[in-house]
């Protein structure tokens, strides 16, 4: 979310109480609370009426700060205000002709700025002047480690549960993008039962198209318990759906498993709340490396960590001598699992 300065929900109280700044630069690589704070204002300030002559949206591809400095400077004709909101605010080049107009804005104005994928300079004079006497916003990726608060927060404000093994799933499957993981939530949430108010793995296998039983999650399950079966059965399932589970996507998980098992072997304190914070996991998980480290001592550890390493060097043509994906894995598996 936010990194610094500003947070999210100070933004939208604000908004929700109609107490309005005159420039909002939103910026940073999450764009998903950017697009909730600039969608909000383009909603609400104004009404379906007042927005058909007080409303501008422009592109940052097809515009330059001339025209949008020029657009701020009108009055609104049916409203105490006129919106204009900047999307793709990123492609726009001449900033510093935005000065004359931070030093003077108009109060009829609320003028957005949807700078996404990254920031501006945040020592230039124009940011900290806005900063000054508008809104800057900076939204941050999530890591994994925060997805799984994430999306319990996400069901909670609609009402729902989820579990974590559901949360696993969808994480794995969806990564960190936050719109795509709300979006996927809101499609799950339009086909639950009347009667449920509760996201399991076999409603997100049904209507997203995760497997419940055949996905990194459970494999990293299986090897944690060493499941020699249930692991080998996961791997031919993926050698049937390389398309949707392909290597390169399931050595980072595992390399990631047994990279905190190894800091989780050397804890002097592992209590739940401790181990949860080194290792940048949810709570719930930490009894799944109390059982993987009863299963792989420091030492085998360390030498999965190797072998991961090398099967991924191996699959790029690194000393690979043509040996295929599948069978790659299949000889990691076992040595982990052996």
């Amino acid at each position: 979310m936010a990194k610094q300065g500003v947070s999210y929900d100070q933004v939208m109280s604000d908004l929700r109480r109609s107490a309005y700044k005159p420039i909002y630069l939103l910026m940073g690589e999450e764009a998903y609370y950017i697009d909730k704070i600039s969608d909000f204002i383009q909603a609400n300030v104004l009404d379906e009426n007042q927005r058909e002559f007080d409303l501008t949206v422009v592109y940052g591809k097809d515009t330059d700060m001339v025209n949008i400095v020029n657009a701020a400077k009108r009055y609104p004709m049916m409203s105490p205000y006129q919106v204009v909101i900047v999307k793709e605010a990123q492609l726009i080049k001449n900033w510093e002709s935005l000065q004359f107009y931070i030093n003077n804005p108009l109060k009829s104005t609320i003028l957005v700025f949807d700078y996404k994928y990254g920031t501006p300079d945040k020592r230039k004079k124009w940011v900290q002047d806005i900063s000054k006497i508008g809104v800057v916003f900076e939204s941050d990726k999530l890591r994994d480690y925060e997805m799984s608060a994430w999306i319990n927060s996400y069901a909670r404000s609609k009402n729902v549960t989820i579990d974590e093994k559901t949360i696993g799933m969808l994480t794995e499957f969806l990564g960190t993008d936050l719109s795509k993981v709300a979006n996927e939530l809101d499609k799950l949430l339009l086909t639950m039962p009347a009667n449920s108010n509760r996201i399991t793995p076999e409603h997100v296998e049904k209507n997203i198209g995760i497997s419940k039983d055949f996905n990194v999650f459970e494999l990293q399950a299986a090897l944690i318990e060493k499941k020699t079966l249930k692991a080998n059965r996961i791997i031919r399932y993926f050698a049937d759906n390389k398309k949707n589970n392909p290597m390169v996507m399931v050595l980072p998980q595992l390399f990631n498993l047994f990279s905190n098992l190894m800091i989780y072997h050397y804890l002097s304190d592992k209590s739940q709340g401790s181990v949860a914070s080194e290792l940048k996991i949810n709570p719930y998980f930490v009894k799944q490396y109390e059982q993987a480290a009863k299963n792989y001592g420091a030492w085998k550890t360390m030498n999965i960590i190797s072998w991961i390493r090398e099967t991924d060097a191996r699959g790029k043509g690194v000393e690979s001598n043509a040996v295929n994906e599948v069978d790659l894995m299949k000889e990691l598996i076992f040595k982990i699992l052996h």
